[in-house]
């Protein structure tokens, strides 16, 4: 069983990597030193999906990481 958990743990890690990795537009080497000049906006389509799935992402990861915990 914690076979099972441990596996869909490494797989909700790589899906969360590759989620937040499709996000990351328009950080340059100037964004890493706090050069960016992004200002607020509101998300929307595909940049919209991308934020509710890593929220969804995230939280079912912390809950499987209980789980295997608790096991």
């Amino acid at each position: 069983m914690k076979s099972v958990i441990y596996l869909i743990q490494i797989i909700l890690a790589v899906l969360l990597i590759l989620v937040i990795i499709i996000q990351q537009k328009g950080s340059g080497i100037g964004a890493a030193f706090g050069g960016s000049f992004n200002f607020y906006r509101s998300k929307r389509g595909a940049e919209k999906l991308l934020f509710y799935t890593t929220i969804v992402l995230s939280s079912v990861f912390i809950i499987f990481s209980l789980i295997g915990l608790l096991l």
